[in-house]
């Protein structure tokens, strides 16, 4: 069956983006992505209109994004306006000028979106608690998230493009400190991680891992304490322009803004008092999305999904990883990490279009690199050790797996890889002979049940993965019918 194909046309304050998406409702994977960066809201402070330079770039974007979606064949187009079409004098005019194109533009509010923003970080950070920050052109939004859902939500005039002429009063401190403090917010992020939304936030993430050789270049979860917040705002303005151009992923347009947005960002920690940022690559797009879920599909674990997803269209048989969690799962009771377990057997046949000689490090790469959410670089390197090992690698752990998680980590995920490697070779990816054997742990002994019909299956290669997975565990293997 087809999954739905959806796109959404986010007209910004600083850029107009198409997004198309299709897959898993819980989490679709994204078929297209193009950006603008049109400026609407660049002359709003001065005139309170939308330049015509902006509205011309507006108009092309639009006209070109329309017609895409119509080639593509999208099921559903949803078209939103934010932050500079809402304030400007002249933001009806785009609202036409899209009409004309066939796109029905729906005017969100601050709270909407921050409403939007929040899901969006609830549906890549299920577990996240603290404040999210949604950083577009026109407009900050705060959103207090906890236990899945959203709290309390606010929006202020503090995009980025409004922030250089507080900056050159030196007017910024007392501004943010100001609304926050009228908002009842001063302090409401106080031993709380505060989760980065936006392009310019984004932009001083990749900026920092560049400068600090971070060994993943993956965005989504990345982790950034104060002092490096502080270090970035005082080191951005002394880097030349051709510098950070060459710096990879880092947009050329958001150059102008990463002082502007590390001048706001400290502020904003020093306020609200908030431990730490983590970055998230999920924001208002994918919270429209999230926010039309039912509350089960919602409940779904947005790691597990995606990696099914994937299993399914890269390996053999699609039944296959959820039956290969079920069968090593008795050996890994009351493992911390099951849910990253479950999604490395989702994965676990992934490789096997790939040259042999090639199969682990085909593993590593989509571990280490694959459009994955509610997962961290320590969970990356979990991930790609355990298909690292799987798919023939070796025990020991690849660079740069070592950087990412701790030795005891990399073990039991290497242990996962052994019992996955054992799961596939005794059933050579069918489900049968998952569904009759059984695997058993005592303090001695590894058991692998097989029914006496099933004891021919019990061959040379099957004898020594079994060997291999006891010895990791302490165990000496053990057949039993």
């Amino acid at each position: 069956m087809r999954h739905p194909r959806t796109a959404i046309i986010d007209i910004g304050s600083n850029s107009i983006r198409l997004v198309v998406y299709q897959g898993p409702a819980r989490l679709p994977a994204i078929l297209f992505n193009e950006k603008v960066l049109a400026g609407l809201g660049r002359s709003l402070v001065a005139t309170g209109k939308i330049d015509s330079g902006a509205m011309k770039a507006a108009t092309a974007a639009l006209g070109r994004f329309a017609t895409l979606t119509r080639e593509m064949g999208c099921d559903s187009v949803r078209t939103v306006a934010t932050a500079a079409v809402r304030d400007a004098n002249n933001g009806d005019q785009l609202i036409d000028i899209a009409a004309n194109f066939g796109l029905a533009v729906e005017l969100l509010s601050g709270e909407q979106e921050a409403i939007g923003a929040g899901h969006g970080v609830l549906s890549a950070i299920p577990h996240a608690d603290g404040i999210v920050g949604d950083l577009g052109g026109g407009s900050l939004e705060l959103v207090r998230v906890r236990k899945g859902e959203i709290r309390d939500r606010i929006s202020f005039p503090l995009g980025v493009l409004r922030i250089a002429a507080l900056r050159e009063k030196n007017a910024l401190d007392r501004r943010v400190a100001k609304l926050l403090r009228e908002a009842g917010w001063s302090g409401a992020g106080k031993g709380l991680s505060l989760y980065l939304v936006g392009g310019s936030w984004r932009a001083l993430a990749r900026l920092d891992m560049d400068w600090t050789r971070y060994p993943l270049p993956v965005i989504h979860q990345y982790a950034m304490p104060p002092a490096t917040i502080a270090r970035l705002g005082r080191t951005i303005s002394h880097v030349t322009k051709g510098k950070l151009k060459a710096v990879p992923g880092l947009s050329g347009g958001r150059i102008p803004t990463l002082g502007n947005a590390a001048a706001l960002l400290s502020v904003l920690i020093k306020y609200l008092k908030s431990s730490g940022t983590i970055v998230s690559a999920y924001g208002l797009r994918e919270g429209l999305l999230y926010g039309a879920l039912d509350t089960s599909t919602r409940a779904e674990d947005p790691l597990v999904t995606a990696a099914r997803d994937e299993g399914r269209r890269s390996g053999r048989f699609p039944e296959h990883g959820d039956l290969l969690e079920d069968w090593i799962a008795p050996l890994f009771e009351g493992d911390p990490d099951a849910r990253l377990r479950h999604a490395a057997c989702q994965l676990a046949d992934v490789g096997w279009r790939a040259n042999p000689e090639f199969r682990a490090e085909r593993g590593v790469e989509i571990a280490l690199h694959g459009n994955w959410v509610a997962i961290d670089a320590r969970g990356r390197a979990m991930l790609a050790q355990s298909l690292w090992t799987s798919l023939g690698g070796s025990t020991a752990a690849p660079d740069p797996l070592p950087a990412l998680a701790n030795p005891d980590d990399l073990a039991r995920a290497t242990r996962w890889g052994l019992a996955m490697r054992l799961g596939q070779r005794l059933s050579a990816g069918l489900a049968g002979p998952l569904q009759r054997s059984r695997l058993g742990l005592d303090p001695a002994t590894l058991t692998l049940r097989l029914s006496a019909e099933d004891q021919a299956l019990y061959g040379e290669p099957v004898t020594k993965r079994h060997a291999a997975l006891a010895a990791a565990l302490g165990r000496r293997a053990a057949l039993v019918d």
